[in-house]
């Protein structure tokens, strides 16, 4: 007589438990990842954001005003950005990058001319793909705004 195998010497009990272990798995990861990536919060003042909007607005019609034009090279780890239009203005900028999709890419330095007329920044890693560079006098009158897609050792134009 033949005696009928032990229920966890099967298949069919071991396939049947994995398919909702998996799950469960699966159910933890993305609760993970959806901790780790919060996105950012809602503003709750929409009123003082629109006005906020029009003087961002009124700095880059000055800016275009004064014929601001900006030249920027990505070269491996360092940002070099150059005057090429409107008045001399060798005081600091203020320049930042923001990334479209992950905040914590986002970055921002106040920075000075040095000796060749040029605004240099040092980067802890080279910086690729979609940012939205922002450039605004240390007087914080002007701002020039543009979205970029940034490859390895370009050169691109900000007016």
């Amino acid at each position: 007589m033949k005696h009928p195998q032990a229920w966890y010497k099967q298949f069919w009990p071991w396939f049947l438990i994995i398919l909702p272990l998996c799950a469960v798995a699966a159910s933890i990861n993305l609760l993970y990842l959806a901790i780790v990536n919060q996105d950012a919060l809602v503003s709750e003042d929409y009123y003082k954001d629109g006005k906020r909007i029009n003087m961002d607005l009124k700095k880059i019609k000055h800016a275009q005003q004064l014929g601001m034009q900006f030249q920027l090279e990505v070269n491996d780890n360092q940002l070099t950005i150059t005057q090429h239009g409107g008045d001399a203005y060798l005081a600091a900028l203020h320049v930042e990058f923001f990334h479209p999709t992950i905040e914590a890419r986002d970055f921002k330095q106040i920075v000075t001319a040095d000796g060749d007329s040029a605004y240099r920044i040092a980067l802890a890693k080279p910086i690729t793909g979609a940012w939205e560079v922002r450039i605004e006098g240390y007087d914080q009158s002007w701002r020039i705004q543009k979205r970029l897609q940034i490859t390895d050792d370009t050169e691109y134009w900000l007016n």
